[in-house]
């Protein structure tokens, strides 16, 4: 299998190897450090709509991060969305974060000095994006 250069790809990329379906471990970290965003979930049906919103995210960081074809016009459309259901830009910015960690931890050793500067820097320019820093 050919490794992709992106680090933020590859963080992926290798959890992708280590788990099916990243949706269960996001969103009890998000629920866990925000419990306030629990709420937000109707009871029934709420899988799927995570498992939806989550695979948008996944496809907008990865454009975000590479070549940037629109897809990652996403998050700034979102920004907006959730601010009218009452999730503030920076509560919505957090779930970038909330990836982030989840993947971090589930690489173990195999999240690099590389892997983790990328994120970092797609972090930043997603708060710039989400119009979140000052």
């Amino acid at each position: 299998m050919n490794m992709p250069s992106n680090p933020v790809e590859l963080s992926f990329e290798l959890a992708a190897s280590r788990c099916a379906d990243l949706t269960p471990l996001v969103y009890q970290r998000l629920f866990d450090e925000h419990p306030e965003t629990q709420a937000m979930f109707r009871s029934e049906g709420s899988d799927l709509v995570k498992g939806s919103m989550l695979a948008l995210t996944i496809e907008a960081i990865l454009d975000f991060a590479g070549m940037r074809h629109g897809h990652f016009r996403l998050i700034a459309c979102e920004v907006a969305s959730h601010d009218a259901y009452g999730t503030s830009p920076q509560l919505f910015t957090t779930f970038f974060t909330i990836i982030r960690d989840t993947l971090r931890d589930l690489l173990g050793d195999e999240w690099s000095i590389e892997i983790a500067q990328a994120w970092d820097k797609l972090l930043v320019d997603i708060d710039a994006l989400a119009g979140t820093t000052a």
